[in-house]
């Protein structure tokens, strides 16, 4: 059987019909020729104005108001402004608009809605004949006439016609008019919608201006009544009374929550002439030193450049304006170290419609924005808390040094005149004064770099709470490693025992406070009080009331590294507990590394103060947050309260050598006698002792301690005591009475069965 090929053929193809384009798409049309035409009908729309009021009379512009006249008859004054809207849209058209559907359709109501108001006209107009009033340049002109005759030649009356063009065109022209109105509500309202505020803001600045302006005016008036008195009496000729510029408007900026109503430099800026009043006299007690001792605290002026300032705020600008982002400066605030610059985000066109500029936008500019002002470093604050600004921190030319005394002197300080622990911080980027109260905190945790300001701070603290309190109100624990910065408090009435340098004897002292911390709260059950503050207000004696006990740590890195399990959990157990006894602790390390500023420490200081740090890891450390990398030094901070949830950044006070001497020599020639011994020595002595008897025994050092504790409680000593007491065998239970002997708790034996003499009863 053959077999037949079968042959595969491709389907023909089949002619498509060639789409037609119109002419008008075939044209393509760039910037430059929209703008070309812009121009054309800007100037067109100009001449047939110039024309039609015959401004410039002669042969070509009479001719072309006598065209737009037969054309348009009355409405020819509207041709004009079609031109010049028509030119408006394609301007917009040049710089890269694009024309959207409701545009298109806005353009063509626009043109229905002029010729059914010419044929409307036209044909209103009943008493005359129609076509000679179009071509005397009357009605609605020729196209109006067109249209209306249209209408009018399907009646049979011409009257009735004409009405009925009239009653169909004026429905028509209405209907484009309220198509204008919705097509422009539609397209505008959120745009209108977003610069409400925009424009509330600007008439609460012109009311200020208004102010400013009215108060200048009183003051001209008032200068000129007093310059005409004076000239009056004197009997002299009239000269010209001088004249004051008015000072410039600047938006103040509002105060931060710690450090409120204080003037700002703005202030100073916009009355230059004057000066700023000083603060009363504080009421000091007799007994405290008195704040001559402390440097004066006209340090703390702030000097304002103007220019130098408004050139910032201009770059600012430009810079923004440069990445295509819109916004103003609006505020400026200037502190000791840092000036801060409010920008407040604009609006950029996106399509149709205004998009806000996001706040990341301005943050990402960081490294630009420090190239354009020459600036070291600088800090973005997006925004700033409670406000509707971004700040921009940018440092000083000139750092202005913080005083103690002017601090003290501050209101901010005064409104915490009942509160014991109230220590003073610096100025904020307003200039204005912070000052906290330790009790508050109630603990405080600060870290920093060497040399950004760490051990001035904690002077200053030492330094205010020693200027407000007397010894048997407050007392002193300082432990400092580095043996060079808190030795120069040797020999305060209010320090117990001397400042402490050995790494050694440090858990023995942290142990004994918190001994002390379980007595107080033994002698609260007792008294049925809740606090310290409770517990003093119900004791009579006053040699019985309970002082406030401040443990400053210097270095805490070193405490770590030595002994960090047992350090870590003391000082936490004392962080949890210790507030309602009236014990604080400040705690200082160069080192903000996790393995020093453990998550459980952080976790019970909620207060801290961050100086300049290595990088944006240890910041992140210490405030949770990055920031502090970006600090200048030399006391500049950030400071996070306890009850705040951000910081605030912060010039600290300064504290030298000589003032720190002055107050110490104050109170030891207050006080009479040097400091007592601390009551921590025992308990390091015997530790000490425990030591040298070489057994290796890592607890014989508490086990002394309860020894001690115990034969203090029974008046005596034995070895069998201790024996079934401590549950010890007899050759280390008389090696511990042995060396009770030598460190002087005991005396001699007695003979055989009796137990030793108690001597020391501390």
């Amino acid at each position: 059987m053959s077999r037949r090929s079968t042959r595969l053929t491709s389907p023909r193809p089949v002619a498509r019909r060639r789409k037609t384009v119109p002419f008008w798409r075939r044209i393509s049309w760039n910037n430059r020729d929209w703008q070309v035409l812009s121009i054309l009908l800007f100037a067109l729309g100009i001449f047939s104005l110039v024309a039609l009021a015959h401004l410039t009379p002669g042969t070509l512009s009479d001719g072309w108001a006598g065209l737009l006249r037969l054309l348009f008859g009355w409405g020819a004054f509207v041709a004009p402004l079609g031109l010049g809207l028509t030119g408006w849209l394609a301007f917009q058209a040049g710089r890269g608009r694009k024309m959207q559907a409701a545009d298109w359709l806005k353009v063509w109501a626009a043109g229905v809605g002029f010729a059914s108001a010419l044929a409307a006209l036209h044909s209103w107009v009943l008493w005359a004949d129609p076509w000679q009033l179009a071509s005397e340049g009357g009605g609605g002109g020729v196209v109006g006439w067109a249209l209306s005759s249209l209408v009018a030649i399907v009646m049979p009356v011409p009257l009735l016609g004409r009405i009925l063009a009239a009653l169909v065109f004026s429905l028509v022209a209405a209907s484009s008019v309220f198509l204008q109105v919705r097509l422009g509500q539609s397209l505008h309202y959120a745009s209108a919608k977003s610069r409400v505020p925009q424009l509330s803001r600007a008439l609460i600045g012109l009311r200020a201006r208004v102010k400013t302006w009215a108060a200048w005016a009183e003051s001209q008036l008032a200068a000129l009544a007093a310059w005409l008195t004076a000239t009056a009496s004197a009997g002299s000729a009239l000269t010209a009374p001088p004249v004051i510029a008015p000072s410039p408007v600047r938006p103040m900026p509002r105060p931060t929550p710690v450090a409120a109503a204080k003037p700002t430099a703005n202030a100073a800026a916009a009355s230059p002439t004057a000066a700023r009043s000083p603060a009363p006299r504080l009421r000091r007690s007799q007994r405290l030193p008195p704040l001559s001792l402390l440097s004066d605290g006209s340090d703390a002026e702030i000097s304002v450049q103007e220019d130098e300032t408004h050139r910032k705020a201009v770059l600012i600008e430009q810079t923004l304006t440069q990445f295509g982002l819109a916004g103003r400066v609006i505020e400026v605030s200037q502190g000791p170290a840092v000036t801060q610059f409010g920008v407040e985000p604009g609006f950029v066109e996106r399509g149709d419609r205004a998009q806000k500029v996001r706040v990341a936008q301005i943050a990402a500019l960081q490294s630009d924005f420090s190239l354009a002002l020459s600036a070291r470093t600088l800090r973005i604050q997006a925004p700033i808390p409670g406000r509707n600004l971004v700040g921009i921190e940018v440092p000083n030319d000139v750092t202005a040094m913080v005083s103690l005394r002017g601090i003290l002197q501050s209101k901010e300080f005064r409104g915490m005149a009942g509160k014991p622990l109230a220590v003073a911080m610096g100025r904020d980027v307003a200039g204005g004064a912070v000052a906290a109260d330790l009790s508050a905190m109630p603990h405080l945790l600060i870290a920093g770099t060497t040399g950004s300001g760490k051990s001035v701070c904690i002077n200053a603290i030492i330094t205010c709470l020693v200027m407000s309190n007397q010894p048997e109100d407050l007392r002193l624990v300082m432990i400092d490693p580095k043996m060079v910065e808190l030795i120069r408090w040797n020999g305060l009435p209010h320090l117990l025992g001397k400042v402490e340098t050995d790494l050694e004897r440090v858990g023995g002292l942290l142990r004994w406070v918190t001994r002390e911390m379980d007595e107080r709260y033994k002698k609260f059950a007792e008294a049925s009080s809740r606090n310290i503050a409770d517990y003093n207000e119900r004791t009579v004696e006053r040699d019985d009331r309970l002082p406030y006990i401040v443990v400053v740590v210097d270095e805490l890195a070193d405490l770590m590294m030595t002994a960090g399990i047992e350090v870590e959990k003391t000082i936490c157990r004392l962080a949890q507990m210790a507030r309602a006894t009236g014990i604080h602790l400040v705690l200082a390390t160069q080192r903000p590394s996790t393995d020093v500023v453990t998550g459980l420490i952080k976790a019970n200081f909620p207060a801290r103060i961050a100086f300049a740090v290595a990088s944006a890891t240890d910041s992140r450390v210490i405030l949770d947050g990055v920031g502090a990398e970006a600090l200048l030094g030399k006391g500049d901070m950030l400071y996070l309260a306890s009850d705040a949830g951000h910081p605030v950044r912060v010039q600290g006070c300064f504290v030298s050598d000589s003032e720190i001497d002055k107050v110490v020599q104050f109170w030891q020639s207050a006080g009479g006698e040097e400091p007592a011994e601390a009551p921590w020595e025992t308990e390091l002595e015997a530790m000490a002792a425990v030591s040298r008897l070489g057994n290796g025994d890592v607890n014989d050092g508490a086990l002394m301690q309860r020894a001690i504790e115990l034969v203090k409680a029974h008046r005596g000593a034995s070895a069998s005591l201790l024996q079934r007491r401590l549950r010890i065998g007899y050759p280390k239970a008389a090696r511990m009475i042995d060396q009770m002997e030598e460190m002087g708790i005991i005396g001699p034996p007695e003979g055989a069965g009796r137990m030793r003499k108690l001597i020391a009863k501390g």
